[in-house]
């Protein structure tokens, strides 16, 4: 046991020194590179269709027998010129139409954009390049399809990530919500703008809820005989604190005002989804895909994956995604919490591995 301890206190000592040296490059290279002028970002558009041809294609060749493959190929590669040709053919007579001031029926146009959200919704600056984007184009012949994930977090941040979809409903184009993981609070905010609302069956839907919670340390201070002073200019500036001493009248004002933020919470889905019985629902509570749909929260229960292959039959499906190249001090800080939340969970894992129930 002794050794074990020992070892254990090496391992400590080494991860900080790691730790350390990362966090000190971070800076430096950070402090480098200030003066550059940064990756302002740029769209990268991935036509779906040609990915789910090929992938077709090749389980059709792979499960063929070898003696007709090659006729095979022959024979798709025939298919495609051809395809190609009649492509070609449409889109001059498209064009000569709209010259001629007729007006020609396009083939439906999808547009998938990602958001995995956090609890600031950093993710909004990408989502609002992206529908900025695609609005340049889209139609109400077309869709955009938003493969939603999100726990919830701070409410003014998904407010906004709520609005910028709502910029679509706007411009009057047909908006699709697909959650496979997970809609809950924020995200549904998010997620019941939408025209229509998937699920997968274990989907967590709803908490339609507002928590607050902070620890109070003013027994600590006040056992090591510690003063703690806060001044403030209004009434009400400031109602809860970590470090003073919390009163009821400023927790009752801090309860009427997340009461407030509920409110807003409750009309904004109700006016989305009118048929909601929002007192029902409203109670923070979370409900699977499946029971969800029961209760109205979503339209239909199937993966953004089984939509997608449905969609792609019929429409030109793009993805849309707006990034930026991240610089070294940002993957380095990136590499050292995904290697620090990697080595929690595995020790997590192992000491609790005996009473953990899975599903």
């Amino acid at each position: 046991m002794e050794f074990l301890a020992e070892y254990g206190l090496f391992l400590a000592k080494v991860a900080t020194v790691v730790i350390a040296v990362v966090i000190v490059v971070s800076v430096v290279v950070g402090a480098s590179q200030k003066s550059k002028q940064g990756d302002k970002g740029h769209l990268e558009i991935t036509p779906l269709n040609q990915q789910f041809d090929d992938m077709s294609e090749a389980m059709l060749i792979a499960t063929m027998d070898e003696a007709v493959q090659k006729a095979e190929e022959k024979k798709l590669h025939k298919a495609k010129k051809k395809q190609a040709k009649l492509d070609k053919k449409h889109s001059k007579k498209a064009s000569k139409e709209a010259d001629d001031g007729e007006e020609a029926k396009a083939r439906s146009r999808v547009f998938v954009l990602n958001f995995n959200g956090n609890i600031s919704a950093s993710a909004t600056s990408h989502l609002r390049e992206e529908i900025t984007a695609v609005l340049t184009q889209a139609t109400a012949n077309d869709e955009v399809l938003v493969k939603l994930e999100s726990p919830g977090g701070m409410v003014h941040s998904y407010g906004l990530a709520s609005s910028q979809l709502d910029r679509i409903r706007k411009a009057q184009i047909p908006l699709t919500v697909c959650v496979d993981k997970v809609a809950a609070s924020g995200g549904y905010m998010m997620a019941c703008v939408a025209d229509k609302i998937l699920a997968a069956p274990f989907a967590i839907i709803g908490s339609i809820g507002v928590v607050a919670q902070l620890p109070n340390f003013n027994k600590v201070l006040k056992k090591h005989d510690v003063d703690y002073e806060i001044l403030t200019a209004g009434k009400y500036k400031r109602t809860m604190t970590m470090f003073g001493e919390n009163t009821p009248k400023g927790r009752k004002k801090f309860v009427e005002d997340l009461e407030d933020v509920h409110k807003l919470f409750k009309a904004h889905v109700s006016s989305r989804r009118p048929q909601l019985d929002i007192e029902k629902i409203a109670t923070g509570e979370t409900w699977y895909g499946s029971q969800a749909l029961e209760m109205a929260m979503v339209d239909d229960v199937q993966t953004s994956d089984e939509y997608l292959v449905s969609r792609i039959k019929e429409a030109d499906v793009y993805e849309v995604a707006y990034v930026h190249k991240k610089k070294l001090h940002e993957k380095l800080g990136i590499a050292a919490e995904e290697s620090a939340d990697r080595l929690l969970v595995k020790w997590w894992t192992r000491l609790t591995q005996d009473t953990n129930k899975q599903v």
